[in-house]
């Protein structure tokens, strides 16, 4: 789940394709600075190595399928980043501020950059 306003900001990974396929919700997309709002049953492909990013909007939290392939990037940037949750909870985690230097640093070390927002 995403909720409204939350995202990823710009980023690009080359070596390591991604693509969304949106389950409920409406999502804004940005890829090479192209905008793209995407909702139910759409399925957004982000080139190897394009800038993208996104953000639910709308009233309702979004959810969507995301693949990575092969995923190796992602999966070290993630449980770099993360905290596992307990298997049978299904809402939304309470939020929290990120430490921006550790996502920075965790996103180098796995071969990933994260652009300022413009």
């Amino acid at each position: 789940m995403v909720p409204v306003g939350a995202g990823a900001p710009p980023n690009h990974h080359a070596g390591e394709t991604e693509a969304f396929f949106v389950l409920e919700g409406q999502v804004g997309f940005m890829i090479d600075r192209q905008e793209r709002l995407a909702g139910p049953g759409d399925f957004v492909p982000i080139p190897d190595g394009a800038v993208h990013a996104f953000k639910a909007v709308g009233e309702a939290p979004a959810r969507m399928l995301i693949l990575n392939a092969p995923g190796r990037m992602h999966q070290q940037f993630f449980t770099g980043i993360g905290q596992a949750l307990p298997e049978d909870f299904n809402g939304l985690p309470t939020p929290n501020e990120p430490d921006i230097p550790a996502v920075l640093a965790t996103a180098a070390t796995a071969g990933m950059t994260i652009l300022p927002l413009t």
